[in-house]
């Protein structure tokens, strides 16, 4: 009985630490506990992460996370203290529930001509009469210069689309679609010239993906999008609406991947299948090689399926988030 119970006790450490290391990604909203009437709608705002590196010409990402209480919605206006030729995108985030976390990715654009080195900024988030404010570290490098040798895929040419941040890409029928910011979809035969489409939301999109005739691109607050052609788009609506990060296709199957550890399955990615829940943490992405999908995200989590509904959890040589998964 005694070896019995210290087994049971590691179980419990195990159990605990796991939940501490993906406790932001599961969890309730907590009692919001008591209090008379009167409160006043507020929200919170947080950055992940708060300091960027970012080359001259380049731009770098953090997610804004902003908690509604109190009953708060409504349109949440942001700006960015910052030198010219620093620029900030979205300007405005919308909180549709008081009930549901907003996490946009934020894009903050360096111009060739700003001064390398390190400047401490100050994000104001603003609705109203309320004003948060949170602190980004920025620091500026200058091109490191030098040049790759030869050899397949050594030498990239920059394509300036001018649209806005683009988040995920991806291949079929003979077109390229890429999807981002504010609901952007752009599509290309030949990758060099891209065309903008009507999209049907102004969420963010993560993930685009091609298989059974049809590209499925998923986003913010539970939106999934489908298209014949890329250029022409539905809205579905999921059994929830949570965020969906990343999808694929694969064994007859697209799946869907996002906040809190959800997978969707869909023969069609018109009509979805909500599954269990095999962890806690946030999926940030999700493949399909070799007859085996993996999916991985926070907490360096890796998860593996053959049928995209019953999954495993394999062992991972890191703690760190793991934001996306390929097979070649």
């Amino acid at each position: 009985m005694k070896n019995l119970w210290l087994y049971g006790a590691g179980l419990l450490l195990a159990l605990l630490l796991a939940l501490a290391a993906c406790g932001t990604s599961g969890g309730g909203s907590g009692g919001s506990g008591g209090g008379g009437g009167g409160t006043t709608p507020d929200f919170t705002i947080s950055l992940n992460p708060t300091s960027l590196t970012v080359q001259r010409g380049s731009r770098g990402t953090t997610q804004l996370t902003i908690t509604p209480q109190d009953g708060f919605t409504g349109t949440v206006y942001l700006s960015l203290g910052a030198p010219s030729g620093v620029t900030l995108f979205p300007t405005s985030v919308s909180v549709p529930r008081s009930s549901l976390r907003v996490a946009p990715y934020l894009s903050i654009q360096v111009d060739g001509g700003v001064a390398a080195g390190t400047y401490d900024l100050q994000l104001r988030a603003t609705s109203g009469s309320l004003t948060k404010t949170a602190s980004l570290s920025l620091t500026v490098t200058a091109p490191s210069g030098g040049g790759g040798g030869g050899g397949v895929a050594t030498t990239w040419t920059l394509r300036f689309h001018g649209f806005n941040d683009l988040n995920g890409v991806t291949y079929g029928n003979g077109l390229f679609v890429a999807v981002g910011s504010g609901g952007t979809i752009l599509t290309s035969q030949d990758a060099v010239t891209w065309t903008q489409q009507t999209s049907p939301t102004s969420y963010w999109l993560y993930s685009v993906t091609y298989g059974n005739g049809t590209f499925v691109a998923v986003g913010d607050i539970g939106t999934i999008l489908t298209s014949p052609d890329g250029v022409n788009w539905t809205q579905q609506t999921p059994p929830m609406g949570d965020r969906f990060v990343g999808v694929t296709y694969g064994n007859n199957t697209f799946v869907a991947v996002g906040e809190g550890g959800i997978v969707l399955t869909s023969p069609d990615g018109v009509n979805w299948t909500q599954g269990a829940w095999w962890t806690s943490c946030r999926l940030r992405g999700v493949t399909y090689g070799n007859g085996l999908f993996v999916a991985v995200g926070d907490g360096g989590t890796i998860l593996t399926s053959q049928d995209g509904a019953n999954w495993a959890r394999q062992t991972s040589p890191t703690s760190n988030p793991l934001n996306g998964a390929t097979y070649g």
